[in-house]
């Protein structure tokens, strides 16, 4: 009787084991499902943008004015990122960077709803729409201003590494040379010497 008993506690314990192994890899596979739908979602309202930038009208110049938008703060993101990483001093930039990419979203959400709205009416607000293109000015203008100042220090840092490197390079350059011989410098400064007083 003892032996089945401990078949049977073997077996349950296999059971409990598959058990926990099988609510791991349902938890794991909900996960990532989340992340996929989220990043599938995200792809759609990128391609929907796109495919709707292609058109006439104001409602694509309003999706155009999206894409430029989100282009200028990656790009600016990336220019602060490769900074950071060069262990650059940034200041407040990194904040300064996440409150413009803030604003940017806001931004584009603003654009989004103009857009849709004029797709589905022949009715325009032309004042909000001027106001959401003054808006797209100066954060896609504060964007070039951030880059343009990390592409002066990058020049900077690259002209003192260049100023650097010259100058190395000369001295490499100088103490592969032979030294004079002194002997040869008296007797040429001797023969010159002779030849003024001839």
């Amino acid at each position: 009787m003892a032996p089945i008993g401990e078949v049977v506690l073997i077996v349950l314990a296999i059971l409990a084991f598959l058990l926990l192994v099988a609510g791991v890899a349902v938890y794991l596979l909900v996960k990532v499902g989340k992340k996929a739908a989220t990043k599938a979602k995200q792809a759609t309202t990128r391609l929907a943008t796109h495919v709707n930038a292609m058109g006439p009208g104001d409602a694509a110049e309003v999706e155009r004015l999206r894409l430029d938008l989100r282009r200028e703060v990656s790009l600016t993101r990336q220019a602060i990122d490769q900074a950071h990483g060069r262990g650059w001093h940034l200041g407040d930039l990194p904040r300064l960077m996440a409150d413009l990419s803030s604003q940017a979203e806001v931004h584009d959400g603003q654009l989004g709803m103009y857009a849709q709205q004029r797709r589905m009416s022949p009715y325009v607000d032309h004042a909000t729409l001027d106001r959401l293109r003054e808006h797209q000015a100066k954060l896609t203008s504060m964007c070039a201003r951030i880059r343009a100042d990390l592409l002066g220090d990058q020049v900077h840092h690259a002209a003192t590494g260049i100023d650097d490197l010259h100058a190395r390079t000369e001295l490499e350059i100088e103490s592969r040379r032979p030294a004079p011989d002194p002997l040869d410098e008296i007797d040429r400064l001797y023969s010159r010497e002779r030849k003024d007083l001839s």
